[in-house]
């Protein structure tokens, strides 16, 4: 189950992050691929973006199981069993998707020194006509990406942490580093996500002329701006979090640099550790631990 749920989570980190050098030369310059590839790239960047967060929120759960209901997660968390919880999790993320997905398109905006420029975004109305639904999309996106991508997911981490720490504490075999990595693992989600969510929030709120404050409207963007930099910092630090320490996977990777020939994994050797036990709370080598707290 943890297997699985590692691999997909890496193929979502890594569906968002491809689609970050397309939107780096868009914000530079403007986008030059064509509609199709406008409508891939951004496309994965949605799905991306809410698949990684199911994923994690998946991984909370599992973690919840295997710590705090060890005699139940021994016939639950299966391998057939993670697979199928991996295919419901990118249908609900292909599902949060919608509607931007369907509104993709390449559109025509000009600078204030008149030049035309091109740009990939969801299309909610055609120029040149009048739309009532246009804010209506642009509001239920926001919000939606508020309650999908941020509150339902750091209810559900919140609430399996709190009963993992609780257990921990409560165990004869809880370790001081696991508990450690748990509250990293929580904070650095909500150091990464909470300031993008809160910047969307206040874009909602300006186009529901709720929020119209004199020079409001530029000071929103460049804070989403910033936030969103900081939230796709998150898809690179997950392996860092819920891979790299993991006794296991340290183990394999050791194994695989050891047969490598090439000096740079060789140099690589040097920066793993390998005989320190972390009691990393994402190992699978914790099922004793889990089993000895059940009994």
């Amino acid at each position: 189950m943890t297997d699985v749920c590692l691999l997909n989570l890496a193929f979502a980190d890594l569906l968002l992050v491809c689609s970050l050098p397309f939107l780096a030369h868009q914000a530079r310059d403007q986008w030059l691929f064509g509609d199709g590839m406008c409508k891939a790239v951004l496309g994965a960047y949605y799905i991306g973006f809410y698949s990684g967060i199911f994923f994690i929120t998946l991984m909370s759960i599992d973690r919840y199981l295997a710590i705090v209901h060890a005699v139940y997660a021994l016939r639950a968390r299966t391998r057939s069993f993670g697979i199928l919880a991996a295919a419901v999790t990118w249908v609900a993320a292909f599902t949060a998707s919608f509607p931007d997905l369907s509104f993709l398109e390449v559109q025509e905006s000009r600078k204030k020194d008149g030049k035309m420029y091109k740009f990939c975004a969801p299309l909610y109305s055609k120029p040149g006509t009048l739309a009532p639904g246009r804010h209506f999309w642009s509001v239920f996106g926001l919000f939606k990406m508020n309650i999908l991508g941020l509150l339902i997911p750091m209810a559900i981490i919140a609430f399996c942490y709190a009963h993992i720490i609780r257990r921990l504490l409560c165990s004869q075999s809880s370790k001081k580093q696991a508990i450690r990595l748990v509250l990293v693992v929580v904070a650095v989600f909500f150091c990464c996500w909470v300031p993008y969510n809160v910047a969307s929030l206040f874009k909602a709120l300006e186009l529901l002329h709720v929020y119209t404050e004199c020079g409001s409207s530029k000071a929103i963007r460049r804070a989403i701006q910033a936030t969103e930099a900081v939230a796709y910092s998150h898809s690179c630090l997950n392996p860092v979090l819920y891979v790299f320490v993991g006794e296991k996977f340290r183990k394999h990777l050791v194994r695989l640099v050891n047969r490598a020939p090439c000096r740079l994994c060789q140099i690589m050797k040097t920066f793993i550790p390998q005989d320190r036990i972390n009691g990393s709370v994402y190992s699978q080598t914790t099922s004793v631990d889990e089993r000895s707290t059940a009994v």
